[in-house]
């Protein structure tokens, strides 16, 4: 499938507020679904200044990776702070960092963010010490504490 510019440009898109952080706000076009992709998740995201983009949080299944379009911010990788913008590249491999971005300056910040599209994740939000569980379109969240692991 094909979209053009102005296709993408037309699309109005999806306000989405994460359910775990009411500051991470963002306007998202799922290019992937927009072509009937499977597997792949291909989205453009729009974070106004003084938002996140997401909770802090790391997967253990699926993969993620963002390019910077345009504008700054700030992203957590861990406990270091890294300052970003139109140009950078973030990869978070299968079960690495937690992280997350803060958008700084006076611009909205606009990233293409590319992921695995699994029908099932486990994803660990440390800061809230909660774990989501994700299976066939069913979420299960849970407290880290009241994880058992099990040899």
């Amino acid at each position: 499938m094909y979209l053009s510019r102005q296709q993408i440009a037309d699309e109005p898109g999806e306000k989405k507020t994460h359910f775990l952080n009411p500051q991470a706000q963002r306007l998202n076009i799922s290019l992937g679904d927009l072509v009937g992709l499977k597997s792949l998740g291909v989205h453009i995201i729009t974070v106004e200044p003084g938002h996140f983009t997401t909770e802090h949080h790391f997967h253990h299944i699926d993969e993620e990776a963002i390019y910077v379009l345009s504008g700054t911010g700030i992203a957590t990788i861990g406990d270091e702070e890294i300052h970003i913008s139109k140009g950078d590249f973030l990869g978070f491999p299968t079960n690495g960092i937690a992280h997350s971005i803060f958008v700084t300056g006076s611009e909205a910040l606009q990233c293409l963010v590319i992921g695995n599209k699994t029908t099932t994740d486990i994803c660990d939000y440390p800061r809230q010490g909660k774990r989501l569980y994700r299976h066939n379109g069913k979420w299960d969240l849970v407290e880290l504490d009241a994880v058992t692991k099990v040899k």
